[in-house]
């Protein structure tokens, strides 16, 4: 092949990738984004509603953990549903009936009502995550995927960053309004834009690659063409019995779960730490919460940068899990320090969610077809029961 015909498909290639990227990335961030938000704002509610529904802290660990129970049963189904289906019904369905479900919860009365609310919306959620990383193998190889896997994740602490002080704000400023108390508005308007947003996925992506408006024939055949390649390295199991035996998905599974511990601690519990820490207005509390997320972002994109820049992956996924369990446990020596807090929940934010996101580049990477679609959701389901065992 000359020079001039490998400048013209590299040229090509990047045109494809690019455009690709700029059309789906800030979109799926912003579907992410919302999701993320409904869980912050559990955090937030908990320092007005148990108390105005006169609900105890064990009320609050026990509801807050039963929405992994129904996120854990219905994962997998929703997953292989979403790779018949395809992504752009079923990720709106997935929106629209979590957006209304997260609403709900300005109406709750008794710690029943709680429950199950959130084992509900456990159920409406599952398979967001996993269908969009999913949905990321049928547009990008593997080896552009790390920063994009990465970047998508972003919206994680964006939401705490954002998120935090709008919960804040809302509950201070509109506590009182209409009857309604702060954390009954914030629910409400904070599941609004969820809502929108699944209408809008409707019309916005698009199942396959062929399907993309924004890509000339060339460009399509030549993303078809090297999609095709990279799927000839993965395994597809042959039988449901192969697939639950392989050994490599239950190891990835028992390493996400620890990377999931960390990451609801800091979800869950954030608020009531710096609260405890000697914080007392909303909208302090809001503003604090989002130090530790801002200092994930800048971690989170470094790491992504020089992962895909080496093509190493394990190590990229070890050190930073090993700097989240330092940040957590220092966070709980120092509780006490707002300063301190603040820095050792910084370190556990940044290490844990770098992990939490380069991680996924370790399944995508082994599995294809109807074996990823099962095998991204089962790793995600099983690891995300850390999300029951955390807040209780």
């Amino acid at each position: 092949m000359s020079t001039m015909t490998l400048d013209a498909v590299s040229t090509t290639r990047s045109s494809a990738y690019r455009k690709t990227a700029w059309r789906l990335m800030p979109f799926l961030m912003l579907c992410y984004l919302c999701a993320y938000l409904d869980r912050v704002n559990v955090g937030f509610a908990k320092l007005q509603m148990m108390n105005d529904l006169g609900l105890s802290d064990t009320v609050y660990g026990l509801g807050a953990g039963l929405f992994f129970i129904g996120y854990f049963l219905c994962e997998v189904p929703s997953n292989l549903l979403l790779h018949r289906i395809g992504a752009r019904i079923w990720i709106a369905r997935i929106m629209i009936t979590w957006g209304i479900l997260s609403a709900l919860f300005a109406f709750v009365e008794t710690a029943w009502q709680f429950y199950l609310l959130r084992f509900l919306l456990g159920m409406a959620e599952a398979g967001l995550a996993p269908g969009i990383l999913l949905y990321l193998t049928y547009w990008f190889p593997t080896y552009r995927r790390a920063r994009l896997t990465v970047l998508w994740f972003v919206a994680i602490p964006l939401s705490g960053m954002f998120g935090g002080p709008l919960s804040g704000w809302i509950m201070a400023h509109f506590a009182g309004l209409h009857g309604w108390s702060g954390w009954q508005w914030m629910f409400v308007l904070e599941a609004i834009p969820t809502v929108l947003v699944g209408v809008w996925v409707l019309s916005y992506l698009k199942d396959r690659v062929e399907d993309a408006t924004w890509l000339d024939d060339e460009e399509k055949q030549l993303v078809q063409r090297e999609l095709a390649e990279d799927n000839q390295q993965k395994t597809e199991h042959a039988s449901v019995r192969a697939f639950v035996s392989d050994r490599r998905l239950w190891l990835l599974a028992g390493i996400y779960f620890s990377v999931v511990m960390g990451q609801y601690a800091i979800t869950f519990w954030l608020p009531t730490l710096v609260r405890n820490a000697g914080v007392a207005d909303p909208v302090h509390i809001g503003l604090f919460t989002s130090v530790p997320y801002l200092c994930a972002i800048v971690v989170m994109l470094l790491a992504g940068r020089s992962s895909d820049k080496h093509r190493e992956r394990r190590w990229h996924v070890v050190l930073p899990m090993w700097a989240g369990g330092i940040g957590l446990t220092l966070a709980a020596i120092y509780g006490h320090d707002v300063g301190l807090s603040i820095l050792c929940l910084s370190l556990a934010a940044a290490g844990v969610l770098s992990a939490s996101s380069l991680f996924w580049m370790l399944p995508t990477s082994l599995l294809g077809g109807v074996s990823a679609a099962a095998g991204i959701a089962a790793v995600n389901s099983i690891a995300n029961l850390a999300g029951f065992c955390s807040p209780t």
